[in-house]
């Protein structure tokens, strides 16, 4: 691949970004399963497609669309016996949030007063559904950005059939209008959705709704710097991603500001992990405060309580002091060696 110029650059900076941001959002609750539609649209020159689609169900990418052959692409199935139908219902979503966002871009734009009609622009949507732990639909949810920056979101009840709208630029919302975005979603994109993720969970269930129970290490290592400890509580292996984990201290959850590395992770296998590490002080450790680390995850009746023993705490000085003490004895036992040498050297 040669030198990609400053526009696709400047794209990939705006798209990898955005990815990010948009793929950190989740409303799916613990035992549901999500259908989500990434949809990217791109005003410039760039070797990518002008509009492309990437549809996820829960962690698991099912199918591509994009507008090179307005077709859906299936990554998970070489074909489906619902081909045409899903054909259909993806002309009808994806060619919908493609005007879309073509739209929003120029209304973006104009809120912006963008004179660079030469850049790269990207105007993103991430949409769709959730299907609740008892099978009933939940929320329909839709995120828009644009270059980066966040510019609203959507939300659609379907049992109190209530929609609400957040928009960074407004856009009037008139009562005409209200009620037909509301007729759409709740007779065409939230049925179509509902469908799909039925459909492709009962295709994926071997995958997506496997329960892997989590390993768990507790682990503490000394601070040369502060003459303290990190403790650190690690749950790994399990799957699905949804798990709960808090550090306590004598009974009180540690404040979030107080903790490190509390994302979860990917693993290799395809499975997550999740670490949380705490600081403590040579003080807090005279204290001989009680730590505690608590684990909820959905293939575990009830909570884990793992706690970190006041011996293991408080011990490590005097592992530390054994440890100098018998690296002083092994140099005292070499030099006197050394010199018993010398002095039967010097005798001979």
């Amino acid at each position: 691949m040669g030198d990609i110029g400053p526009n696709t650059r400047l794209f990939i900076e705006k798209m990898f970004v955005l990815v990010y941001l948009l793929s950190c959002l989740t409303f799916v609750r613990a035992g549901s399963h999500s259908l989500m539609a990434l949809a990217t649209y791109i005003d410039g020159q760039t070797p990518f497609p002008e509009f492309s689609v990437v549809v996820m169900l829960d962690d698991v990418q099912i199918t591509y669309y994009d507008s090179a052959t307005w077709k859906t692409v299936y990554r998970s199935h070489s074909e489906s016996k619902y081909y045409d139908e899903e054909q259909r219902d993806a002309g009808v979503v994806f060619q919908y949030i493609y005007n879309n966002l073509k739209n929003w871009e120029l209304h973006c734009k104009d809120q912006l007063n963008n004179t660079d009609h030469t850049g790269v622009h990207v105007t993103q949507r991430l949409v769709g559904c959730e299907l609740l732990n008892n099978d009933e639909p939940g929320l329909f949810k839709s995120w828009d950005a644009f270059d980066g920056q966040n510019i609203g979101d959507l939300t659609f009840d379907m049992e109190k059939n209530e929609i609400h709208n957040t928009m960074q630029w407004g856009i009037a919302w008139e009562q005409g209008k209200q009620l037909h975005v509301k007729y759409v979603l709740q007779n065409v994109y939230h049925p179509i959705c509902i469908k799909t993720l039925r459909r492709y969970l009962n295709m994926e269930k071997n995958n997506v709704m496997r329960k892997v129970k989590p390993r768990v290490r507790l682990m503490k290592k000394t601070l040369s710097d502060s003459q303290g400890l990190q403790i650190s509580c690690l749950a790994t292996g399990f799957y699905p991603r949804h798990i709960n984990l808090t550090l306590f201290k004598d009974g009180q959850p540690v404040d979030d500001d107080q903790i490190t590395r509390g994302e979860i992770l990917p693993n290799g296998d395809g499975t997550y992990q999740m670490r949380k590490s705490l600081v403590i002080s040579e003080e807090e450790l005279r204290e001989e405060h009680k730590y505690n680390c608590t684990m909820k995850h959905l293939n575990l009746d009830n909570k884990l309580d793992f706690t970190f023993g006041k011996e293991k705490l408080t011990n490590i000085q005097s592992v530390v002091f054994s440890v100098l003490v018998f690296m002083c004895v092994v140099l005292f036992i070499i030099t006197a060696l050394i010199i018993w040498r010398k002095r039967r050297a010097a005798g001979k």
